[in-house]
């Protein structure tokens, strides 16, 4: 699906609205350490999730996440760099530099303050209690100097926009659960908007730790299932919450002229961005927002309903938000709903909430050029309230040209993508 530049109108006149287009992806999360492994495990419907092995659960009623094994930093930075950041730091650099060669993108050829860098992360409390605790124990003149620098928003975008010597937007966003596709969303508009050429973005999460666990526990929100092979079932009836996960995923984004002209492989175009707020509830959904929310990324991306191919949902797994987004599927689609494949991809790597998003966007362009949608397994029991194909435990080959994928954050923040193939 190819489409000529839009017009926007401004304060500067009318002008055209630069396409944008995905060259390179990457990522780190618990099925593998690469879109590789990712994908093989995903095509196949495997599980990573397993027994918590990063803490004593002794005193815990959760059991099980979705772990990042056998990864070793010092393979994708000096020694150096892994001893003055943090666990979130390297998952994001390291997929940084795989979604960096997918691209192609060379440096030297670039200008600089026309690249830029947004990724989303989540602070790890751990982080911020001991560097508490330190403080306590040896005084102020003794207190951590890159304290800051650690465990700030940005430091994630910081360390990559220092790593590629990129001088063009650097920062972070936030949206808890949403903020993978809202950093795609952002760093597509630094592109539509002529701020630059290229945007490395997408999010990182380490914050699976003992505070967060016993926290989303405490609310509700977490799955008590003993057995890591039950735990995550996205829209069957006996769904019982989330399995938090760690991980990252980032993408480069290009203009379509910018990556045309270096002859840059095309893996997909941002077609449309849509976001919207519940203000309703801060831990339950709304599915009327949600709605509004794929409709703006759809009407963006001059999409009709029935053009769309595929759904990625945001599927979580718990009671509330499953239901809930069925409905808003529904609202926008109407009766076409129940003819679109839709999918879960936390039913086999959990909820890596600040980089859920754009991990699961990967999974949706690796569905699109790979002509096989993956399933949302642990199936079993069909829901009244969940009664859309939701391509139950067993991979489907089907051509998708136009995908949808939802994401909505906890507390309310919502922002949804259309993603669709580029025929030249």
């Amino acid at each position: 699906m190819t489409k000529a530049p839009e017009k926007s109108t401004g304060f500067w006149g009318t002008i055209d609205v630069p396409r944008v287009v995905v060259t390179g992806m990457g990522t780190i999360n618990p099925l593998g350490l690469s879109v590789k492994e990712f994908w093989e495990g995903l095509a196949a419907g495997k599980s990573a999730i397993g027994l918590i092995t990063r803490f004593d659960t002794s005193n815990f009623r959760v059991k099980v996440d979705a772990e990042v094994h056998d990864f070793d930093p010092t393979k994708y930075m000096d020694l150096k760099v892994v001893d003055r950041t943090s666990r979130t730091i390297h998952f994001a650099i390291a997929a940084a530099k795989e979604a960096i060669q997918s691209a192609g993108l060379d440096m030297t050829k670039e200008t600089p303050e026309r690249v830029g860098v947004i990724i989303s992360t989540m602070t790890e409390q751990g982080y911020i209690i001991r560097g508490w605790e330190q403080y306590q124990r040896v005084g102020p003149r003794r207190a951590d100097p890159l304290f800051i620098t650690k465990s700030g928003a940005s430091a994630a975008s910081m360390q990559i926009g220092m790593m590629l010597g990129a001088r063009g937007p650097n920062g972070a966003v936030n949206s808890l659960c949403a903020s993978g596709i809202d950093s795609i969303g952002t760093a597509t508009n630094f592109i539509r908007l002529g701020y630059a050429d290229v945007m490395i973005t997408g999010g990182s999460d380490a914050s699976l730790e003992p505070v967060s666990i016993a926290g989303m526990d405490v609310l509700g929100a977490l799955s008590r299932e003993p057995d890591p092979a039950k735990a995550c079932r996205p829209f069957d009836l006996n769904r019982n919450g989330f399995i938090y996960g760690e991980g990252a995923g980032l993408v480069v984004l290009e203009s379509y002229e910018h990556a045309r002209k270096r002859g840059a492989s095309i893996l997909a175009e941002i077609a449309g961005v849509g976001w919207s707020f519940d203000a309703y509830d801060a831990t339950a959904p709304a599915p009327e927002p949600e709605a509004y929310a794929m409709r703006t990324a759809l009407r963006w991306a001059r999409v009709k309903h029935e053009e769309v191919d595929y759904v990625n949902a945001h599927g979580t797994s718990t009671k509330l938000n499953d239901a809930s987004e069925t409905k808003a599927i529904k609202m926008v689609f109407g009766e076409h709903a129940y003819k679109i494949p839709i999918s879960s991809t936390k039913s086999m790597i959990g909820h890596i909430i600040t980089a859920a998003g754009v991990i699961e966007s990967i999974a949706a362009i690796l569905v699109i050029n790979k002509g096989i949608i993956h399933p949302t397994i642990n199936y079993e029991t069909p829901d009244p309230d969940c009664d859309l194909d939701y391509v139950p435990n067993v991979a489907r080959p089907t051509q998708v040209n136009t995908c949808l994928k939802n994401s909505f954050g906890l507390g309310g923040e919502n922002c949804c993508l259309v993603l669709t193939r580029v025929s030249e």
